[in-house]
């Protein structure tokens, strides 16, 4: 019971480290939305890159935390970070190909 109640405690640790959002590249309605809401959407994705790429920088107070308590969830934080960046890069580049499919 013991056991079971630090690995849980550890995965907890590990698992709250990563921060980012990571995206969905392919939505369901992808294809049903007009221009103006494949901008809204592309816009968003590039918002999600923009905060992958912030928590990245190794001056951010978690990063620091990170490194001086719990050192492997910097690691785990770091492939995250590295996961919600390319994922949300791969959405908007998913969403300017839809939108010259529709001619936008």
């Amino acid at each position: 019971m013991k056991k079971i109640l630090i690995l849980l405690i550890l995965k907890l640790f590990i698992t709250s480290c990563a921060t980012p959002t990571v995206v969905n590249v392919i939505q369901p309605k992808d294809n049903e939305l007009n221009c103006k809401e494949l901008s809204s959407e592309i816009a968003k994705a590039n918002e999600y890159a923009n905060e992958a790429q912030d928590a990245k920088k190794a001056g951010k107070p978690h990063n620091i935390g990170a490194v001086l308590f719990f050192l492997p969830g910097l690691g785990f934080s770091m492939a995250n970070i590295d996961e919600a960046s390319k994922a949300a890069k791969d959405r908007a580049i998913h969403l300017n190909k839809l939108k010259e499919k529709k001619n936008c």
